[in-house]
């Protein structure tokens, strides 16, 4: 009976066998490919984090950028974009960008000045008459120097994004002719010209981290901001301040960097695919950014509550007189070169 039993084990062993090799198992030539799956070892994730909401010309251009890069290297890089802080606030991005920590950041130009005072330039108010000036200094000689400044900080400099022109709000009056800035508390970024650019005011300037606006507008910290228009309404700014005076006295954008070690570390073919992905992008979101704040004003418009005032050709010369000073400085103090390269670029 054993025997018996071990022979008819032994038959259906080889009936096994025998009816795999017909089948050709064995062979991984038959086995389903996961197309999904292949190559997925050297897929390369970057990091991106930023402060905004995504429904803002940042968030939006972090989000188009992580889009076109997936599909140019046909999903070799893959981009996982973090908007509102969710990894690094304004004052800790930096530090985790040569960290290594993270990969990507998109700053605003404020935050390089403590690396480089050059890049106050792009703080001075009235720099900027429209987005083809804009366009021009983004895009050409003097933005390529001021990226190639930040090499030496283990930043690679990527290219310019807009968020576009600010605007000022505040909670107990309208903020239309210098006067009205007297003893006036603003938040500003922690940029020495945008400081200077409120004393001449005769405000008094606070810096404080984006995070923190609306929290310190709220409590009455502070009595007004410059902003955005985006920026103001995905904040939610406009809920804790009555008035909005469109001033168009500065700029805000953004540097977009990468970590050079991550950035040394791509082949070049991927390198070439990133800079085309993010030239690409910069056209895109400074369109973008122009349509979205000319949107966001009418949506302001629309809210009862808020006291809304443009400002005139004779009320900008107003402001343009208080600041003339700013431009002394910069040109006597910091780089008076990049002052010409500006005024030649923006004046083709």
């Amino acid at each position: 009976m054993r025997y018996f039993f071990t022979v008819a084990i032994g038959t259906i062993f080889l009936l096994i066998i025998y009816n795999g090799y017909q089948k050709d198992f064995g062979n991984s030539s038959t086995f389903p490919v996961d197309h999904e799956q292949t190559g997925l070892s050297d897929q390369i994730i970057i990091r991106f984090s930023h402060i905004v909401a995504e429904n803002t010309p940042k968030g939006l251009a972090a989000n188009k950028f992580a889009e076109l890069i997936e599909e140019k290297t046909d999903g070799q890089i893959k981009v996982e974009v973090y908007p509102n802080g969710m990894l690094y606030s304004d004052d800790t991005e930096m530090q985790a960008l040569q960290d290594g920590d993270i990969q990507m950041i998109a700053p605003s130009f404020s935050k390089l000045t403590a690396i480089n005072p050059d890049w106050q330039v792009l703080d001075l108010p009235f720099l900027f008459n429209d987005y083809d000036d804009v366009k021009n200094i983004f895009t050409g000689d003097v933005g390529q120097f001021l990226l190639e400044d930040l090499d030496e900080n283990n930043i690679k400099g990527l290219t310019f994004w807009s968020n576009g022109f600010k605007q000022m709000t505040s909670k107990n009056h309208a903020l239309i002719t210098p006067d009205d800035f007297k003893e006036v508390k603003v938040r500003t970024m922690p940029s020495a010209i945008l400081i200077k650019q409120f004393l001449s005011l005769g405000a008094e300037p606070s810096t404080a981290s984006f995070d923190q606006v609306f929290s310190i507008l709220e409590n009455s910290k502070i009595d007004a901001q410059e902003n955005t228009l985006s920026n103001i309404y995905t904040k939610g700014f406009h809920q804790v301040q009555d008035y909005l005076t469109i001033s168009n006295h500065g700029f805000l954008g953004y540097a977009v960097l990468m970590n050079e070690d991550f950035w040394n570390k791509l082949s070049p073919n991927l390198q070439s695919q990133v800079l085309e992905a993010i030239e690409e992008t910069t056209i895109w979101n400074i369109s973008q950014s122009e349509q979205m704040n000319n949107d966001t004003l009418t949506k302001l418009q629309q809210i009862e509550t808020l006291s809304i005032h443009t400002l005139s050709a004779d009320e900008q010369e107003e402001w343009q007189k208080k600041f003339e000073h700013l431009y002394e400085f910069y040109e006597n103090d910091i780089n008076l070169n990049l002052i010409e390269m500006i005024r030649e670029e923006i004046n083709r």
